[in-house]
């Protein structure tokens, strides 16, 4: 029984940074991209992407704690943590970036 506690700790350890990865970098990506560029596309404005995903990685930071040996990265929380981040990479960041040049 040891082997499959120590196979979900793991797990829930490897989950738990790579979604905490995954909402740095998508905040991280809205940091850089320029301002105007938002409304241009049709999105929300580069401060309402900011505010999503700041909230998003504190939502998820303080359910998800990867730095804790507790670590639980399935819940409803991180769920909409995960969904904020994988929208803004899957659908703002493409417009985004073709409108300001691949930058």
């Amino acid at each position: 029984m040891n082997i499959l506690d120590d196979l979900y700790y793991w797990t829930d350890h490897v989950l738990s940074w790579g979604l905490f990865a995954l909402w740095i970098w998508a905040f991280s990506d809205c940091v850089t991209r320029k301002g105007e560029a938002f409304p241009a596309v049709g999105k929300l404005t580069k401060p309402a992407w900011l505010g999503i995903l700041a909230g998003a990685i504190l939502l998820g930071f303080l359910t998800v704690q990867p730095f804790s040996s507790v670590a639980s990265p399935v819940g409803i929380i991180s769920l909409v943590a995960t969904i904020a981040a994988a929208v803004y990479l899957a659908d703002v960041r493409p417009a985004v970036r073709e409108i300001s040049g691949g930058r």
